[in-house]
């Protein structure tokens, strides 16, 4: 098969498209860790916590500390140490993800909502709690997924919350 120059230089580059297409596709492909079924990691596992808000309170990074401010009458009874386990609770927690579909959830109205600032991202991931026929879920607006929550462990995640 005889092709001209032009014809082969058009054969390299495709060539080499579909090659960079490849292995950009694989290489995510190979990274990817495999989830637990059922269990998802609340916040992605590499994040930083920059900053976190509830409808009474906000919390900051200061440094290598945490400082909270009351946004409503509403005080704050932790200290320092008790902001630091909450934002370590919301950085590891593993929750079971429901099988109720997103769409039934946003029929209703969020019970209490959490915005979690993370290092590198521009907006803040959203969290709404939801309380449905006596079950807590809690649905990322981000990634929209819902997750099933034990009543211990939506008090863990609000503090202020009125259960």
């Amino acid at each position: 098969m005889r092709l001209s120059r032009k014809a082969w230089n058009n054969v390299v580059i495709i060539s080499m498209l579909l090659m960079i297409f490849f292995f950009n596709g694989l290489h995510k492909k190979l990274n990817t860790q495999p989830v637990e079924e059922g269990v998802q990691a609340l916040l992605p596992e590499q994040s930083f916590i920059l900053a976190m808000a509830f409808p009474e309170l906000k919390i900051e990074r200061i440094g290598t500390s945490w400082r909270s401010q009351s946004l409503q009458e509403t005080t704050w009874q932790g200290d320092e140490q008790q902001l630091e386990q909450l934002v370590e609770l919301w950085q590891h927690q593993k929750l079971t993800i429901a099988s109720l579909p997103v769409s039934k959830i946003s029929q209703t109205s969020a019970d209490y909502v959490a915005s979690v600032w993370l290092a590198g991202e521009q907006l803040p991931a959203v969290y709404q709690l939801y309380n449905i026929d006596q079950q807590y879920y809690l649905l990322d607006k981000r990634l929209q997924r819902v997750f099933e929550l034990e009543q211990a462990d939506a008090a863990k995640l609000f503090p202020l919350y009125p259960f």
